[in-house]
């Protein structure tokens, strides 16, 4: 059986702005971009999230929640320095160490002997540590696999753990609701409630042929994740599966004219970047995508096989992402898929 910690930092960018600066503590504070130039939360601190302010959402939007919060400009520099301090301390305990971003990690401990070998009294001694050391707050989740352990991380927000032991998996996996399972959004929750699924309880009621009948291949992994089973192992080393760029405009782009003129800057900088990535990464390349968002926030995407970038290809499919909304648009981006081989790609492909 397998031990496994998922660590979480608590509102990182936003906890690390409040370190530096401590007379921002207690005051609602957003980072991301600015609101006149269409930003973005990147994260925000508890005293914002009591305004209904989230990540992700446009930061006009946010000041209009809340007028006296105070913003501050993205300093990934100084998140990668204080990220890169926390993983070392992580691999104090495990080598079998998996950082999802520079915020959040999964770390395999099944063989580790401090602590008398407990999971729960190693993660409470990194978080005892990440505080000494960095004066910031960790949650973590402790469970017999990653999709669990994940969900516990969350379950005691902010400086918090949860432990889900063994025993106690398939208890707690019948009262989950169907809305934590990483994967499942707003419409496929939606299309459960109709199915008057709410709960891992409901979702064992149907067997993996109905789940699929109605879900796609995600019934396969609902019919797993339902009953508390994830056989993923922690991954050291991971191979990035799309690399994309976007930029959203301070003015919506009118035309499809318009749009198209953006393509040609798009398209130099995506090759820079796929070129910095050859360097790390040699998987070749499946199929160019584009995003497409309207100015009434709604995002569509196109995609086609291709074996590598080709601007012509990016233009056809901007075509047919405009021709869905015909409307003015926000943002655009162009990316590529890379092929991947690995045994855990064949597995659930879930970011959890």
């Amino acid at each position: 059986m397998r031990k496994i910690i998922h660590i979480d930092m608590d509102c990182f960018y936003a906890a690390v702005e409040m370190r530096e600066n401590p007379r921002l503590k207690g005051f609602p504070v957003a980072v991301g971009g600015r609101p006149e130039t269409r930003g973005v939360v990147a994260t925000c601190n508890y005293p914002a999230r009591e305004y209904g302010i989230h990540s992700a959402m446009p930061m006009a939007q946010a000041i209009k929640k809340c007028p006296n919060l105070t913003i501050l400009p993205v300093n990934m520099n100084l998140y990668r320095q204080v990220s890169k301090k926390i993983q070392a301390l992580f691999k104090h305990y495990t080598h079998l160490v998996q950082p999802l971003s520079l915020d959040e990690a999964y770390l395999d401990v099944s063989d580790c002997q401090q602590c008398n070998g407990s999971a729960t009294l190693i993660a409470k001694k990194i978080r005892q540590q990440i505080w000494q050391e960095q004066q910031l707050s960790a949650s973590a989740g402790i469970a017999p696999n990653k999709f669990l352990a994940k969900i516990a991380s969350d379950w005691n927000k902010p400086n918090g753990q949860f432990v889900i032991t063994p025993q106690r998996v398939d208890d707690f996996v019948l009262q989950l609701p169907v809305k934590k399972i990483f994967g499942v959004g707003k419409v496929t929750n939606a299309k459960m409630q109709k199915l008057s699924i709410n709960s891992c309880a409901d979702l064992q009621k149907l067997s993996q042929i109905q789940l699929q009948e109605h879900f796609g291949k995600f019934g396969k992994q609902l019919y797993y994740l339902a009953r508390g089973i994830d056989e993923r192992e922690v991954i050291t080393q991971s191979l990035r599966k799309s690399l994309s760029i976007e930029d959203t405009f301070i003015k919506d782009r009118l035309t499809l004219n318009a749009c198209r003129a953006e393509i040609d800057k798009l398209y130099k900088n995506l090759a820079y970047r796929l070129s910095k990535n050859l360097k790390t990464n040699s998987l070749p390349v499946k199929a160019l995508y584009i995003k497409v968002k309207f100015n009434n926030f709604k995002t569509t995407t196109a995609q086609k096989q291709a074996h590598k970038i080709d601007k012509q290809i990016y233009q056809e499919l901007l075509e047919t992402a405009w021709q869905r909304g015909k409307r003015p648009v926000r943002l655009i981006g162009i990316g590529v898929q890379f092929l991947t081989k690995n045994k855990n790609s064949a597995q659930m492909e879930l970011g959890i």
